[in-house]
C-alpha cells in the first residue's frame, strides 16, 4: 500500500471508530482507535481475513481474561501469565498476527474494577471489536488500489532499467560503480514487486470468467518476474566478469552483442504485446529462439576450440549459460503471451504512473 493511502486509511477508521465509540456513549472509546490502527490492510480481501483472525483472537483473549480474573484475580503475575497462555495458544492456532492486539484486550479487561466485572469486561471487549469493524468498513469504502496497474507498470520499469544496463554493457559503455550500485537497487525493487504481485494474487473476482482470464494473468506476470530476474542475472554476470568480458575477442564480442539485442528486443516487444500496443508474429519469434539457441551453442564450441585456453574461458561459459536461461525464459513467455492473447483479443490494462511503495 502506498504510504499516503496507508495514512489516510489509519486516519478515517481512528475517526470513525472514535466517532461511533462517542455517539454509543462507551467508556474508554480510545480502545476502538487502538484496534482500528491494527486492523487497517491494503487491500479488502486481506481486511476480510484481518477481521476474521481479530474476532478470533479477541474473543479467546476475552474468553482467558474473564476466566482468570474469576478464579485468581487480577494480580499482575496473573496478568503476564494469562498473556503467556495467550500467547501460545495463539501460536498453535497459526493466528500470531493478531497476537499484540488480543493481548491488549486481555489486560484491559484484567485491569477493570472487580465491581461488576463481567459487564465491564463485555464493554471493553465490544469497544476494541467496534475498532476493528471501523477499520474494515474504510477499507469497503475507499476504492482499493488498481495493483494490477501497478504491477503491470512495476514490472515494465525495472525489465526496462535493466535492459538498458545489458544495452550499455554490450557496448562496453557502462560505469562498472554505477552499475554495480544500481544492480542492488534493482533487487530491491524486484522483491518490491513480488509484494505487488502477492497483493494483486489476493484480489477476490465475482464471476466464473474473470476467475479464469486473472489465473492465466498471474502465470503471465510470474513469469514477467522470472524473465527480469533472468535479465537481471545475465547483467550480473557481465559485471562480474568485467575484466574478461572485455578480454572477449572481438568476433565474439560482437555476437554476444548481437544476441543479446535480439533478446532485449524481444523482451520489450513481449512487455508491450501482452497489453496490445505491440505485434509480433508468434511462429517467427519461435523461429528466432531456436536460432540464438543454435549461435549460442556454435559460439561457445568455436571458443572451445582456439588454440589457447586462457582465464576467459570460465567467464564465456558463464557467460553462455546465462543467455541461455534468460532465452528460456523468454521463449516461455512468448508461449504465455500468446496464449492469453488468442483467449483475451480485447483485453487492455490502462497503464498509470505508480510508485513502486506499498
Amino acid at each position: 500500500m502506498k504510504l499516503g493511502a496507508r495514512i489516510l486509511k489509519t486516519g478515517l477508521a481512528i475517526v470513525l471508530a472514535l466517532f461511533v465509540a462517542e455517539l454509543l456513549q462507551l467508556p474508554s472509546p480510545v480502545f476502538a482507535a487502538i484496534s482500528a490502527i491494527f486492523a487497517v490492510q491494503p487491500s479488502i480481501y486481506r481486511s476480510y481475513l484481518t477481521i476474521i483472525e481479530q474476532i478470533q483472537g479477541n474473543v479467546i483473549g476475552a474468553i482467558i481474561a474473564i476466566v482468570s480474573v474469576l478464579l485468581f484475580g487480577n494480580h499482575f503475575l496473573i496478568v503476564g501469565l494469562a498473556a503467556i497462555i495467550l500467547i501460545m495458544i495463539h501460536l498453535k492456532l497459526n493466528i500470531e498476527k493478531t497476537i499484540s492486539l488480543s493481548l491488549v484486550t486481555l489486560i484491559v479487561i484484567m485491569e477493570t474494577p472487580n465491581e461488576e466485572f463481567i459487564t465491564f469486561a463485555i464493554i471493553r471487549f465490544s469497544t476494541i471489536m467496534l475498532g476493528i469493524i471501523s477499520a474494515f468498513l474504510i477499507n469497503l469504502i475507499l476504492v482499493p488500489p488498481k495493483y494490477e496497474t501497478k504491477l503491470y507498470t512495476a514490472i515494465s520499469d525495472i525489465t526496462n532499467a535493466i535492459l538498458k544496463w545489458i544495452r550499455l554493457k554490450t557496448h562496453q559503455a557502462a560505469d562498472h560503480l554505477l552499475l554495480k550500485q544500481d544492480i542492488d537497487k534493482l533487487r530491491e525493487q524486484l522483491v518490491q514487486t513480488e509484494q505487488i504481485y502477492l497483493l494483486y494474487k489476493e484480489e477476490r473476482t465475482f464471476s466464473k470468467k474473470h476467475t479464469q482470464e486473472k489465473l492465466r494473468k498471474l502465470v503471465i506476470y510470474r513469469q514477467m518476474i522470472t524473465a527480469s530476474k533472468k535479465a537481471l542475472d545475465l547483467l550480473k554476470k557481465m559485471s562480474s566478469f568485467e575484466n574478461q568480458f572485455s578480454s572477449f575477442p572481438k568476433p565474439f564480442l560482437y555476437r554476444i552483442h548481437s544476441i543479446s539485442e535480439r533478446l532485449i528486443s524481444s523482451h520489450e516487444q513481449l512487455i508491450l504485446r501482452y497489453i496490445g500496443k505491440a505485434v509480433q508474429i508468434h511462429e517467427e519469434e519461435m523461429d528466432s529462439y531456436e536460432d540464438v539457441q543454435h549461435e549460442l551453442l556454435n559460439m561457445y564450441r568455436e571458443y572451445q576450440q582456439l588454440e589457447e585456453m586462457d582465464d576467459t574461458y570460465c567467464g564465456m561459459l558463464k557467460l553462455v549459460a546465462s543467455l541461455m536461461d534468460y532465452k528460456d525464459q523468454l521463449e516461455h513467455l512468448e508461449i504465455l503471451v500468446n496464449s492469453f492473447r488468442s483467449y483475451h483479443r480485447e483485453d487492455k490494462i490502462d497503464i498509470k504512473s505508480d510508485s513502486l511503495q506499498i
